[in-house]
């Protein structure tokens, strides 16, 4: 079976990712990894502390592999170790090397970025404010571009996110 085109959705906290990949994978029939974090979050019943970020990202990625040897065409991705990384680097000023090395050396066919222009809402534990959310979503687009990975913001709506993916993965459909 050929591996699927892995495709990452990206964005700060409350931008809809999860709904996204959701909708995505339900319009394509194919399949998502959820976010591993939230998870944790739950089961531990509080936030992750510094040293757990490398295994939260491991853990992600052991998943997003996982799915990826069963499922269709593609696979789309709630998070990557890039946002693990920016999330270490936002509360202790630093990022474990080996989980620098992981969002820099892990590649996806497309990367998504969610905007932040849906209403922050907050999710207990998880989420911290409308202005950390806009923190985060300019320094996720900062590293991006200086990793030199290209991506694709979506924004609006729910449906309008959806169409401007449809959209984008259409050659893809094709090829």
């Amino acid at each position: 079976m050929k591996p699927p085109l892995r495709i990452a959705i990206l964005g700060a906290e409350s931008t809809g990712k999860s709904t996204l990949a959701a909708a995505l994978a339900r319009h394509y029939r194919s399949s998502w990894v959820p976010e591993y974090l939230r998870e944790f979050v739950e089961l531990q019943g509080r936030t992750p502390r510094e040293e757990e970020q490398i295994v939260i990202a491991r853990t992600q990625v052991e998943r997003e592999d996982l799915v990826a040897r069963s499922t269709g065409t593609l696979l789309f991705c709630d998070t990557t170790p890039l946002m693990t990384a920016l999330y270490s680097c936002f509360y202790w000023g630093r990022v474990d090397p080996q989980l620098a090395k992981m969002a820099r050396d892990r590649s996806y066919h497309l990367t998504l970025v969610t905007a932040p222009d849906t209403p922050w809402v907050a999710d207990g534990l998880q989420r911290e404010s409308e202005a950390v959310r806009q923190q985060l979503h300019e320094k996720l687009l900062e590293a991006l571009t200086q990793l030199g990975m290209p991506y694709t913001l979506v924004q609006g709506t729910e449906q309008e996110r959806m169409q401007q993916v449809i959209r984008l993965l259409h050659p893809f459909q094709h090829s």
